[in-house]
């Protein structure tokens, strides 16, 4: 598919982006879309996979007949077979007429099943069936009908894992994965992200008759730098939501940051790689900064519960010796054990170590936590999604403490 060609097909569905994944799942579904074989579109919640089934249907020799998207996923369980193969009068309570199922409507079609992860087993043992022969049997009824249906499903469910777990057919999982197309997240696509964001800003701009909001340079390395775990239809929530709220057309990375979520980290404390049988105090040190990182956001965590008031301090007609007690049945953090346990060789070692730095100048933890993220700043190359993932602290905080340490270059 040539760059004209390319273009046209985005124009025409309304897909924003010049990212490489993206285009190529776009050109796999225009080639594949003339040969009749199933399709497994596969990818996040939210990024967009619904184009798909629509282009390779509009580009078929079906594209005269009908087309139905339906989600498996909102269809309760107990209708499901009756929503796609029909049922006879009287099949089960409430089947007062006899209706026709969508594989019976869209005979010459397409069926776009999404979500088709969440399909009951039973049900997948009736498509499986319908893909291998053309052939299905209303709820309720004992002759074989046929149908000519090319399905194209898509899900966000880990098949692989699925198939493991019992929860999907293996058999039906390789029928309907004849092609797949994998649809990649929004906060792969680079640049796209600012195109989309722009995008959706000027359509509420067009629709509501008001100025366009725009994002200054950094907050477009905010927008850039956020994960996105909602993809675009999170991004869209929030250009739709500060176009609407926000009194500043000029939208500052102080404004953004108070429209997107907090992102969640796995905690943890990344051990550095030795790459030589050397020992390496330099390290060592590191790794206890690295703690000592970790174990001041506690404190901050705990100063702020204490003063939300999540927390409390036992009366005086209890036991002095208690601790903090939660209010929430909070379970409160058990002391830690000492890094170093003495009379050891670490511990040994820790005096060397402290002999090391005996000359220097006393450090504050503001001090050794700026070390911290200057140094994994430079071993990233100031990629800041894998510092913060090292740290265990979300992007939205590594910005906040380049800014205050003035480490922005």
């Amino acid at each position: 598919m040539n760059e004209t060609q390319l273009q046209n097909i985005k124009a025409r569905y309304g897909v924003v982006g010049n990212d490489e994944a993206l285009n190529r799942a776009l050109d796999i579904a225009l080639k594949i879309a003339p040969v009749d074989l199933s399709v497994l579109v596969m990818g996040e919640n939210g990024a967009g996979k619904e184009v798909f089934p629509r282009i390779i249907h509009d580009h078929s020799a079906r594209k005269n007949k009908k087309y139905f998207a339906i989600n498996c996923g909102a269809i309760p369980e107990g209708t499901i077979d009756s929503e796609l193969f029909g049922h006879e009068k009287g099949a089960f309570t409430g089947a007062i007429e006899q209706r026709e199922g969508y594989f019976s409507v869209a005979d010459g079609g397409t069926l776009f099943l999404d979500e088709v992860g969440e399909l009951p087993l039973a049900t997948q043992a009736r498509l499986l069936r319908v893909l291998e022969t053309g052939e299905y049997i209303r709820v309720g009824a004992s002759q074989v009908r046929t149908t000519d249906v090319r399905i194209v499903a898509a899900t966000n469910v880990n098949m692989e894992k699925a198939i493991a777990e019992g929860k999907f057919r293996e058999d039906l999982y390789y029928r309907l994965n004849s092609v797949s197309i994998h649809v990649p997240p929004l906060r792969e696509r680079g640049n796209d992200i600012s195109l989309l964001f722009r995008k959706f800003a000027l359509e509420m701009s067009e629709k509501y008759k008001m100025p366009a909001i725009r994002l200054d340079e950094m907050a477009n390395d905010l927008l850039l730098h956020y994960s996105w775990p909602g993809n675009v239809r999170q991004l869209r929530n929030i250009a739709e939501n500060m176009s609407v709220t926000s009194e500043e057309r000029t939208i500052t990375a102080d404004i953004l940051s108070r429209y997107l979520p907090e992102e969640h980290k796995n905690r943890q404390i990344v051990a550095v790689e030795q790459k030589s049988n050397t020992h390496s105090f330099e390290n060592e040190r590191e790794i206890l900064y690295k703690i000592l990182f970790e174990l001041r956001r506690d404190v901050t965590d705990l100063k702020k519960a204490l003063a939300s008031g999540q927390w409390h301090t036992p009366s005086s007609s209890h036991d002095a010796s208690h601790e903090l007690h939660p209010t929430h049945s909070i379970p409160l953090p058990t002391p830690a054990r000492p890094i170093i346990e003495p009379k050891t060789e670490a511990y040994y070692e820790a005096e060397e170590i402290k002999e090391h730095d005996a000359l220097s100048a006393p450090r504050s933890l503001d001090e050794m936590e700026q070390e911290v993220i200057e140094k994994a700043l430079a071993r990233y190359g100031g990629k800041r999604r894998p510092v913060a993932e090292e740290l265990g602290i979300s992007e939205r905080t590594l910005y906040r403490k380049i800014k205050e340490y003035g480490l922005e270059k």
